[in-house]
């Protein structure tokens, strides 16, 4: 499996988030590895869970760096799909060294178009450059 893909199941378990209380999350996760759709290697399973806790433990920061690099929005008025995008890619910039800044916003962006709005892409695009730059290593 493709980092890609993985990068792809670790949005969707971030994207529960959105519709679960934080201490139902643990059983959400344990249903998410069931479904057929999300089968994978012990191995790849342990890496997709592994980034989905290290994102969600630093969501108060990620959310609060996603504020203050959009101008004229409110985070409450982001699309769920395009906040759980922005999370895993800001954390991805700024947090995974083993990621190039331009790999995970390429990710990012991807993702967006793929299961966002029309203009998705561009939007993702916008505020995590935002932040890239401010933030260069």
């Amino acid at each position: 499996m493709g980092r890609h893909e993985l990068r792809e199941r670790i949005f969707k378990l971030l994207f529960r988030i959105e519709f679960n209380d934080i201490s139902d999350m643990p059983e959400q996760v344990r249903l998410f590895f069931q479904d057929d759709d999300n089968e994978m290697s012990e191995k790849n399973a342990e890496y997709v869970e592994k980034k989905y806790e290290a994102v969600l433990a630093k969501k108060a920061e990620l959310d609060k760096l996603i504020s203050e690099n959009m101008e004229k929005w409110d985070i409450t008025r982001i699309g769920k799909v395009e906040l759980s995008i922005m999370r895993l890619g800001v954390y991805e910039i700024l947090f995974d060294d083993d990621i190039p800044v331009n790999v995970a916003m390429d990710e990012a962006i991807e993702l967006a178009k793929e299961y966002g709005q029309d203009n998705s892409g561009a939007f993702v695009n916008a505020v995590l450059s935002k932040i890239a730059k401010g933030n260069e290593k």
